[in-house]
């Protein structure tokens, strides 16, 4: 079971994304480490989003929306991608966006406002206390005005963005068998839980027991693992007909989530200075730089084995500017 069991999806991604080991960053994790290039996936629509948004925005075509309504924090790359893959399907955009105290200028935040989307911005506390209300509230207000709009939840995450990553589980077993490998676990961060819950989900439904790995950017283990059931659920729900060939395999990570969202660590920083100067690859401050360390930490201590195993790079590479002191103050400058 893969591709043929795929709903529709606009073309938005540029697929497939290239697969290839870490040679010279591995030497010292004890096991050979791949890389899945999901940052590659294009450059304003860059990142893990836009697989989700391929089916998301399929559907919300189906429906006949004019306008999408999605949230984040200030810096989202969802939303980011949102508003780029709005723009080029002739959708309007309103992204309701969590401010975060001061990192509200340059990056995603300022290529949200060229793509042409409307900005909402909330205090925090408002903002994790009302989001449902929120934006039910603008979904009413557009209904009055006789525009029909579509609530995407925090990162695309739910039944119909998850085909986003059962379909790059697919892609990522085509990947193995050109590579000769067959790892026994998949790494990637997960802020809402949806890239993880897709990968599970794709896998289970392939008949493959590879375990996907989250490491929690916030939050904890206990929530992350009820979100990925939750997701995978109503994914049952939308596609009765479909049958998991194995039970989906997942677990989650909370040990580096540090200070919180969106706060990197010095270690965070430090490891993914290592990776760009050892393999010219950059990591976001935000998820893959502090999932990564999470990963290759729990490597060095022997975690995996000497077993192959691979890392989601899931993109934000926006993201690393609104965190100039941040690597100036590592960097000596």
């Amino acid at each position: 079971m893969g591709a043929d069991i795929l709903p529709a999806r606009v073309s938005l991604a540029q697929l497939p994304t290239p697969f290839h080991q870490l040679q010279r960053y591995d030497a010292d994790v004890r096991s050979r480490l791949w890389l899945k290039r999901d940052d590659l996936t294009g450059f304003l629509l860059s990142g893990n989003k836009v697989r989700k948004l391929e089916f998301v925005l399929a559907h919300a075509q189906s429906l006949g929306v004019e306008r999408i309504i999605t949230c984040g924090g200030i810096q989202s790359n969802h939303c980011r991608a949102t508003a780029f893959a709005c723009a080029q399907l002739g959708l309007k955009c309103h992204l309701i966006l969590r401010d975060a105290k001061g990192r509200d200028s340059g990056g995603n935040y300022m290529l949200d406002q060229l793509a042409g989307a409307q900005q909402s911005i909330y205090p925090v506390n408002e903002y994790a206390s009302n989001l449902s209300a929120i934006a039910d509230q603008w979904l009413q207000a557009y209904a009055a005005r006789g525009e029909r709009a579509l609530f995407v939840p925090t990162g695309a995450s739910d039944g119909v963005g998850i085909w986003g990553y059962a379909a790059a589980a697919f892609e990522l077993l085509e990947d193995f068998e050109r590579a000769g490998i067959a790892p026994k676990v998949v790494a990637c961060a997960t802020g809402s839980g949806g890239t993880q819950a897709g990968l599970a989900l794709g896998f289970a439904l392939a008949g493959s027991d590879i375990e996907v790995v989250g490491y929690a950017v916030c939050d904890d283990a206990a929530y992350f693992d009820s979100k990925v059931a939750s997701d995978i659920a109503k994914w049952q729900g939308l596609n009765p007909s479909l049958a998991l060939m194995r039970p989906p395999r997942y677990r989650t990570v909370d040990n580096y989530v540090g200070r919180g969202y969106a706060k990197p660590g010095a270690e965070d920083l430090a490891e993914a200075l290592r990776l760009a100067k050892l393999e010219g690859i950059l990591l976001d401050p935000v998820y893959t730089g502090k999932a990564f360390y999470g990963l290759v930490t729990d490597m060095r201590t022997g975690q995996f084995g000497a077993n192959d195993v691979v890392f989601v790079h899931t993109g934000g590479g926006f993201g690393v500017f609104p965190y100039e002191g941040d690597y100036q103050a590592l960097l000596g400058v």
